[in-house]
């Protein structure tokens, strides 16, 4: 079992940067490949960027390439997701994930059918 709290979220302007941090409960934590999704209202939840369970691998989807960047600290059971270059479109609520990588796979995950384990959210407001 894993329990997973977001943070970081809040209010910035267009072009400003805020950092996510997620933290996870057990022990069990350096097993899991780790994602970052973000869902608006109206719209289905999508993925935006996934580390291996090492940090060896990473994957973005395409329009947050260059702008952010996931990274982990298994020491100490967190998950980052540093995002610059913010634009209003980034507006959403992000959440982290927990999922068990495939066998014999790259440790990356892209569908949210893949994930086990959910944190509630957190808001992320980019103003014009």
């Amino acid at each position: 079992q894993v329990q997973l709290v977001e943070s970081g979220g809040g209010l910035v302007q267009a072009g400003g940067s805020l950092r996510l941090s997620c933290a996870a409960s057990g022990r069990t934590f350096s097993s899991y490949t780790m994602g970052w999704f973000r869902q608006v209202p109206g719209k289905e939840r999508e993925f935006v960027a996934a580390i291996s369970w090492s940090g060896g691998n990473t994957d973005y989807v395409d329009f947050v390439k260059g702008r952010f960047t996931i990274s982990r600290d298994n020491a100490k059971n967190t998950v980052y997701l540093q995002m610059n270059s913010l634009k209003p479109e980034d507006t959403a609520v992000y959440y982290c994930a927990a999922g068990r990588p495939h066998p014999f796979g790259s440790g990356i995950l892209r569908r949210l059918a893949d994930y086990n384990y959910w944190g509630q959210g957190t808001q992320v407001t980019v103003s014009s």
